[in-house]
């Protein structure tokens, strides 16, 4: 009886036909004719009633509406996500549904609703999409069915308990595009510059005495003119080279764009990056920090590396405090002994906060070829492409001015200290980044 009590609704169709028995009621008090067809309307109302929670209610009628949610084992940040429902009738008359889907509270959604009617024996599959815009793990409620019949006076509610979690990962959507682009070679569709590969396709080995048969390209006349014979350069076969990933996670990292944080973008890159060095045959490696190093993977290009870059990167969240360069430099020195090209995702708002981490970026740089990423402030630009109007919006400009005049100043100073940079707007992030590892690989300067 408690079960009957909680899936029992009455419908907006029920109180409309008891307002106007109640309007018949009132009125056939002075008409007698009325007070009549008010007391058959009744009796028919009541039959009607009782019909409709007979037909909804009746033995077995438990197992006549069969619902069933479909997730995909895991979801790509900030792309879209299909999800499928699937529901089947197996009353022997026609009933109205609507399905109320309980979703992740991260969505902030609470009136998703979708109606439509089902004949007997009918089933119906249908596809809803969400856009996750938050890595973590995202805990479906369960799937609501309410049914009418025909009569449309109750309304009994069916609930399919599916709690259901889903893990959002940073956006393999993203990673398997540029993947696939990168194996036909069409990057350039999507803005990544084609570098010509400077000088040879293999890294230098030694110089020997020339012998007959050899490149003559591969004459070096200098040692031939020490020696007073054709010395030659020997070649080997270019080794795997190392590239980390070093992302900061300190509030910096938090500043939103386009419903993502800046931290956001930066592992959605840093997967990109991380697949595409594996395609080129470097291995790919992983820090993250904030005043305390989080996580740390060693470079490695095996088959199951890449999916354990995801697990460590869907559930890693911004920090408040300040991040810790001169901890991150320590670890680097102990864990990466070998030189390797370090991308460093950051993001610096003044030239006073770049300048209090210069001595660290420097003492990186020493070691490895270290590239900073930060961000453009995009809001800060529109103010500046606006027309000012009057004496406030003169100060305003002028100070947002000041903003991306600092950003300049940070990346002039960053490469006068031999630190290479890139200054980038968060949606065009993947892509610079890309282009800046495709010209350090054809320039060979790693």
């Amino acid at each position: 009886m408690q079960n009957f009590w909680k899936s029992f609704f009455l419908t907006n169709r029920f109180f409309a036909g008891l307002g106007l028995l109640v309007a018949l009621m009132i009125v056939g008090q002075y008409y007698q004719p009325v007070f009549i067809m008010a007391q058959i309307s009744f009796t028919l109302f009541v039959f009607l009633f009782i019909t409709d929670t007979i037909l909804i209610y009746h033995k077995g009628s438990n197992k006549k509406i069969l619902g069933s949610r479909n997730l995909p084992e895991r979801f790509s940040n900030g792309d879209t996500n299909k999800v499928q429902l699937f529901i089947s009738n197996k009353f022997n008359f026609p009933v109205r549904v609507s399905v109320i889907d309980e979703l992740p509270f991260q969505f902030q959604k609470r009136d998703f609703m979708e109606e439509f009617s089902l004949n007997p024996s009918q089933e119906k599959n249908f596809y809803y999409q969400v856009k996750p815009v938050t890595r973590g793990e995202y805990l479906f409620g369960a799937m609501n069915i309410n049914i009418c019949s025909p009569l449309k006076l109750i309304k009994r509610r069916y609930i399919f308990s599916q709690d259901a979690m889903v893990k959002v990962y940073p956006s393999f959507v993203e990673m398997k595009k540029f993947e696939l682009l990168a194996i036909s070679n069409r990057l350039t569709e999507v803005g990544i510059k084609k570098i010509r590969k400077i000088g040879h396709q293999m890294e230098f080995d030694q110089i020997r005495d020339y012998i007959t048969g050899d490149d003559y390209r591969t004459i070096n006349w200098k040692a031939t003119a020490r020696k007073g014979h054709l010395m030659v350069n020997q070649y080997q076969d270019e080794k795997s080279q190392q590239v980390f990933n070093l992302i900061d996670m300190s509030r910096s990292m938090k500043m939103p764009f386009e419903g993502m944080t800046l931290l956001d973008y930066a592992i959605n890159t840093s997967l990109v990056i991380s697949n595409i060095a594996m395609l080129k045959h470097d291995k790919a490696g992983l820090f993250t920090f904030s005043n305390s190093i989080h996580s740390m993977l060693p470079a490695s290009r095996n088959g199951r590396h890449m999916q354990s870059i995801m697990e460590v990167l869907y559930n890693q969240k911004t920090q408040f405090p300040e991040s810790n360069l001169e901890l991150l430099y320590a670890q680097v020195r102990r864990k990466i002994p070998h030189r390797s090209l370090l991308v460093l995702y950051t993001n610096f708002e003044s030239i006073s906060s770049a300048r209090k981490q210069i001595a660290y970026l420097q003492a990186l740089a020493k070691t490895h070829l270290l590239v900073v990423v930060f961000f453009k402030n995009t809001e800060v630009n529109k103010i500046t492409d606006q027309r000012a109007t009057s004496i406030e919006d003169i100060y305003v400009k002028t100070i947002a001015e000041k903003f991306v005049y600092d950003k300049k100043l940070i990346v002039r100073e960053l490469n006068q200290h031999g630190i290479q940079t890139i200054l980038t707007t968060p949606g065009e992030l993947t892509v610079n980044t890309i282009n800046k590892y495709l010209e350090i690989k054809s320039r060979g300067i790693l």
